[in-house]
């Protein structure tokens, strides 16, 4: 049995994850597994589909035909689209350049934002809709963001990161 250093729920061995509170048993690191020492140690790295931040609380926007993913740090509200050639504004995070207007990007598309301790998304009432994990979003409505999600603003793919 293991022990989960976060809520003390004592695992089977086989399982990486604990059974109660979801937090890892185990990190892979450069090739390397090791048990959490922990509470902390688990509070400090964030794992795939987890609502948490790491502790640089940075964004990582693989966007679809593109090498070099976008480093976004977090902020309590992030607006995702793309800049007014006629008025020159811009969202704080720009898709201008990654072809947004011709995927059908909106100026102000979708919104991240820090909520309840949780990063959510939510769109803005986009004319072409947001999708998060081939899912259409309310318009308005917040729904929770977790690592390794994919965001689909029009036909603009993005896949989150956390770091």
């Amino acid at each position: 049995m293991v022990q989960c250093p976060n809520c003390g729920y004592e695992n089977p061995d086989h399982e990486i994850l604990c059974i109660r509170c979801g937090l890892p048993l185990e990190i892979t690191r450069d090739g390397t597994t090791r048990r959490l020492e922990s509470a902390a140690d688990a509070a400090n790295f964030p794992r795939w589909g987890t609502a948490r931040l790491g502790k640089e609380r940075k964004l990582l926007l693989h966007i679809r035909g593109h090498d070099k993913p976008l480093v976004v740090h977090i902020s309590d509200t992030l607006i995702l689209g793309r800049r007014d050639a006629d008025t020159g504004e811009a969202p704080e995070i720009d898709l201008a350049d990654y072809g947004a207007q011709e995927l059908g990007v909106s100026r102000r598309h979708a919104a991240i934002l820090v909520e309840d301790d949780a990063l959510k998304v939510m769109d803005l009432g986009s004319a072409n809709s947001t999708f998060m994990n081939g899912q259409k979003l309310i318009a308005h409505q917040a729904r929770i963001l977790r690592d390794g999600d994919e965001l689909r603003l029009a036909r603009l793919v993005i896949r989150i990161n956390f770091a």
